[in-house]
């Protein structure tokens, strides 16, 4: 009965092949990965060759790509482990340098691409789902799971405040050298004619202008803080319209009697005095 309501349980979508494993000896329950051969389009480039790559399904976020790779071990060399949020085209992944910076935790099911270096691994690891469930956590090579794994996530979310401080240093050096290097590059095709005739012009030249400091940021948003302050609720209500048409029409009128009193002085300057 429980052999039935187990292979019950390892029921796989069509195309995929249920592999039960488990994560520790005491484990109750198995969990089940589902797995396929990994197939693409002619034509389309990819980092997961085709018919050397175990597709995989369902992979829990605390197993690792040496995990895998232990797993899949018996089945024929294993060339290398891809772990991947979703599935995707495969393209080939920046190499991480930053233990601190970009690293973006696990945090659901994941899909995995096990790349053999034979296509009989691939037949191998499949054929792996009419055995009994796998272990993949031993002492030589625990996977950590519940609280231990929160423990030692935690542990690692500590910096060290040393090892942070070497890693920026060293990528500010690694940052003024490349600078120092296009500034160079600069410099040296400065006035220099390309094929065409065309001379790029750059900023710097005799008085290169000041770089901004702060200060002086702040100061031009204050200004433009200002002059939005100005544009709105301008005439917004009823009472300004009115008093807006109030003051303009004094000032017409203000400005028609000093017209008036200017013109007739000009005509009482105008009279005939022949001597």
């Amino acid at each position: 009965m429980a052999a039935a309501r187990e292979r019950a349980g390892r029921t796989a979508p069509p195309g995929y092949a249920a592999l039960a494993v488990k994560f520790g000896e005491r484990q109750r329950s198995a969990h089940c990965l589902l797995v396929k051969e990994h197939q693409v389009r002619d034509g389309a480039g990819t980092a997961h060759p085709p018919r050397r790559t175990l597709f995989v399904l369902n992979v829990p976020p605390y197993c690792s790509p040496d995990a895998l790779s232990r797993l899949f071990s018996r089945c024929g060399h294993v060339q290398s482990v891809d772990i991947c949020e979703k599935p995707g085209p495969g393209e080939k992944k920046e190499k991480r340098t930053s233990k601190f910076f970009s690293c973006k935790p696990a945090t659901g099911f994941q899909v995995a691409y096990v790349v053999f270096k034979k296509p009989a691994g691939v037949q191998a690891a499949k054929a792996l789902s009419q055995e009994g469930p796998l272990l993949i956590s031993t002492e030589s090579h625990p996977v950590k799971t519940g609280i231990s794994k929160w423990i030692a996530s935690y542990a690692a979310s500590v910096v060290d405040r040393e090892e942070l401080k070497a890693e920026v240093d060293t990528y500010m050096e690694d940052y003024d050298k490349k600078m120092a290097e296009e500034e160079a590059k600069a410099a040296k095709e400065e006035g220099v004619p390309d094929e065409e005739g065309w001379v790029k012009v750059t900023r710097k030249g005799r008085k290169p202008g000041l770089p901004r400091t702060e200060a002086a940021n702040l100061r031009v948003l204050e200004r433009e803080k200002q002059k939005r302050a100005r544009k709105e609720l301008l005439n917004f209500y009823a009472w300004q319209h009115r008093e807006t048409k109030r003051e303009h029409i004094a000032q017409l009128r203000k400005k028609f009697e000093e017209d008036k009193q200017r013109i007739a002085l000009m005509r009482a300057q105008r009279k005939f005095r022949p001597y």
